[in-house]
């Protein structure tokens, strides 16, 4: 599975990870709708630094399609409403 890291990049991720990802934007959508920006922060850097520490980066030279596009660490809880709806960005 590829996953695009706004502004970081794509990753290379297996598709074991996909359940583990899923829970945390999962929680990330809890977190937007309830509110509660800190929580939210904790839980999109948790996402990022999984994806990157889990997968394995891809040379900016190759032109891949992206399965996922998670967006940046610094996007704010207004934005993230918009993006972290429903089932999140990891559909089942």
């Amino acid at each position: 599975m590829i996953i695009r890291i706004m502004g970081e990049g794509q990753y290379n991720v297996k598709s074991s990870l996909f359940d583990t990802l899923n829970k945390i934007d999962n929680t990330i959508v809890d977190n937007v709708q309830q509110g509660d920006e800190k929580a939210y922060r904790k839980n999109l850097a948790k996402l990022i630094s999984t994806i990157k520490s889990k997968g394995d980066l891809i040379d900016d030279k190759e032109l891949v399609e992206s399965d996922i596009i998670v967006p940046m660490a610094d996007m704010t809880l207004k934005e993230a409403r918009e993006v972290f709806t429903g089932t999140g960005i990891f559909k089942d």
